[in-house]
């Protein structure tokens, strides 16, 4: 029943954007076209916001789940990158999503193969790092300064290190998503509450500045919609629509390792990685038990795929810097799953072939009144949504207000303290939403995996536009990160979708 009133919804909303044209029509969902929606709608423009599959489908579901102050930016010089992340690092810790993203603390071990040296260079860096947070006026209470530990605190806090050898370690914090996907979520409901039509399952064939036309992958029926301005915020496919955008996409993995295989770590890991001076791997306990451990970054050559794949190479390269630092080794039977992501970044002028040194820079690109805006990161889609919509309220004559979403809260976000009784993790992923999902998840509380129950499924399909069982594991939640819980949790998925 619940996801026929879905279908009954879109299909009444899709027949709203092919009657009359919109302000403003934004193409990919992801987190920067999602905050393009959100963006343009609370400045009172109609708009209508379209994906070929699903919120949060490529890139963004795809991340480290860092929200950070640009440090690994500062180290190359790159100033107004790393201050435009911190800012935006704030706006999410102190306004916008405070529900989602929290400080977390991140361990450097130093061993051996960081030299005293280098460890002053570093520590150096964490300082001027908190100098971006100050300057940023984001609260030392929110985010704690970096710290020097002795060999005894730096194990207390990952005992899985190796302790011969083993200096202590370098402290730091910046800001995490509990879930990225979510994010995302949270960004497109909060667009669709200010009057955004938002519509998955909605795939772009062409794109002109007067509209484009669209093809429903549930039915396979063509349209057209018409609107006064496109954005295109496909991220690594932008170019299919715009073929004037050069991009250099860059393949980021991810390792999922099964709960138990680094026990006790209660902080993230930079790990240095042999041969690259500025260049770490990250372990990211999860509250699951999990622990996550990325990322690469490799180039990708030939065409695109819609979801692209971790290859072996990768899986082997990630654990061998992880067993750097390590006590006892991590095998590849350790190894639940692994994912990855592919980086929308600006080719560059003479380029040779490597991304890890391109520019994180995002560009808004104008032909006419066809937007488009890539590159950027997770953390800097505010921005980069920002300055997408005032490019295309330039090259048209639509009355608009100026950018608000800096002091916006996302849905969920609404302060208070969270009922009695109301379950911290589902504090952690709802926010102020939790008392609700809670009394579902009290009617329905059978497990489906990972702690999650029926109960939350449901509120997915209810209020969060998922439509298949792939929206419900894969992006609402993220059981299926790893194969056998995908497996173990789609006989429930189907059910819960009727």
């Amino acid at each position: 029943m619940d996801s026929s009133l879905n279908a009954r919804r879109r299909a009444h909303e899709l027949a709203l954007v092919t009657e009359r044209p919109v302000d403003l029509l934004v193409v990919g969902l992801g987190a920067t076209g999602s905050g393009v929606a959100l963006d343009a709608a609370s400045r009172g423009l109609s708009v209508a916001a379209i994906d070929a599959h699903d919120l949060a489908f490529g890139t963004s579901r795809w991340s480290s789940k860092l929200v950070h102050g640009g440090l690994r930016y500062l180290a190359r010089g790159q100033l107004d990158v790393a201050y435009e992340s911190a800012v935006e690092r704030g706006i999410l810790l102190r306004r916008t999503a405070p529900h989602l993203v929290r400080a977390h603390p991140y361990l450097l071990p130093l061993t051996p193969a960081v030299s005293r040296s280098r460890a002053a260079v570093l520590m150096t860096g964490y300082r001027l790092g908190d100098g971006l947070r100050a300057a940023a006026r984001t609260p030392r209470p929110l985010l704690p300064g970096p710290s020097l530990l002795d060999a005894v605190r730096a194990r207390r806090l990952a005992p899985a290190l190796r302790e011969r050898g083993l200096r202590g370690g370098l402290l730091s914090w910046d800001g995490r998503l509990v879930d990225d996907a979510r994010l995302v979520v949270a960004i497109a409901r909060t667009a669709a509450a200010h009057g955004a039509k938002v519509l998955t399952r909605c795939r772009a064939l062409e794109l002109t500045g007067d509209g484009a036309t669209v093809r429903d992958e549930l039915t396979g029926e063509e349209f057209a919609i018409r609107a006064r301005v496109v954005v295109n915020a496909t991220g690594v496919w932008a170019g299919r629509l715009d073929p004037r955008v050069r991009l250099r996409p860059s393949r980021g993995t991810h390792l999922v390792l099964r709960p138990g295989t680094l026990p006790g770590v209660t902080a993230g890991l930079h790990v240095p990685i042999p041969g690259a001076s500025n260049r770490f791997a990250l372990v990211l306990p999860q509250a699951d038990g999990r622990v996550h451990v990325g990322l690469t970054d490799e180039p990708v050559d030939g065409p695109v795929p819609d979801v692209p794949e971790a290859p072996e190479e990768d899986v082997r390269a990630l654990l061998d810097v992880l067993n750097t630092v390590l006590e006892v080794p991590v095998g590849r039977d350790a190894v639940a799953g692994a994912y990855a992501g592919l980086r929308p970044l600006l080719a560059a002028d003479g380029d040779t072939g490597g991304t890890a040194d391109l520019s994180r820079r995002h560009a808004v690109l104008a032909h006419g009144r066809l937007v488009t805006v890539v590159g950027g990161k997770l953390t800097t889609y505010r921005r980069m949504a920002r300055d997408a919509v005032d490019r295309a309220l330039s090259v048209t004559d639509i009355p608009a207000g100026p950018c608000r979403t800096a002091r916006l809260p996302l849905v969920g976000a609404t302060p208070g303290r969270p009922a009695d009784g109301v379950p911290r993790r589902l504090v952690e992923r709802y926010g102020g939403e939790a008392a609700a999902v809670h009394e579902l998840v009290q009617e329905h509380p059978e497990e489906v995996g990972l702690g999650i129950t029926r109960g939350e499924l449901l509120w997915s399909v209810r209020h969060e536009g998922a439509l298949d069982a792939g929206d419900l594991l894969d992006r609402r939640t993220r059981i299926g990160l790893v194969p056998e819980d995908r497996a173990a949790a789609l006989p429930a998925a189907r059910d819960t979708l009727g």
